[in-house]
């Protein structure tokens, strides 16, 4: 836990030398693992609320400006128990619309924010905000990516750290 917050720091003090400008830091995150019952937005199932658990433990020193989920069960029950520690609200946003990306850039510039997504719509964010297609979809069994983001300027000044939990 400390460890992931002196990275952090780390990361965000490496771009100092880079530019004055702010520096806002995302945090992706997949969905835990939700159960196969065959519906369209299925909950978690244990596993996935017990490393819903370990995320809200792993981030609970972190300050957050936000936590963004898209609106399905799986990513806001994957948000909640770190909502809850840090007390703040969950935020709906469409991870098909980089647009949202754009204005949590700006609503959130020099801030850090938590975002919960999907295995297909995450690395394309990613890769929005680097200007670069260099992160693929997740493997569909793979839910233990956390990625850290450092934009200093979208698509020119990014920095990626790559962490699993």
């Amino acid at each position: 836990m400390k460890r992931l917050f002196v990275l952090i720091l780390f990361v965000a003090a490496a771009f100092t030398g880079f530019s004055q400008n702010a520096i806002t830091t995302f945090i992706f995150v997949r969905h835990a693992e939700k159960i196969a019952d065959g519906s369209k937005d299925p909950e978690l199932s244990e596993a996935g609320k017990k490393r819903a658990e370990a995320l809200a433990v792993l981030l609970a020193q972190t300050k957050l400006d936000a936590i963004y989920s898209t609106k399905f069960k799986r990513t806001e029950m994957t948000a909640a128990p770190l909502a809850k520690v840090l007390s703040l609200s969950i935020q709906n946003y469409d991870g098909g619309k980089l647009e949202e990306i754009d204005a949590m850039l700006q609503k959130h510039a020099a801030g850090t924010v938590l975002v919960v997504g999907h295995s297909n719509t995450t690395p394309g964010i990613i890769n929005y905000l680097t200007g670069k297609p260099e992160y693929k979809n997740f493997d569909d069994s793979d839910y233990g990516n956390l990625v850290i983001v450092s934009v200093t300027e979208k698509g020119k000044q990014v920095k990626v750290t790559w962490l699993r939990y």
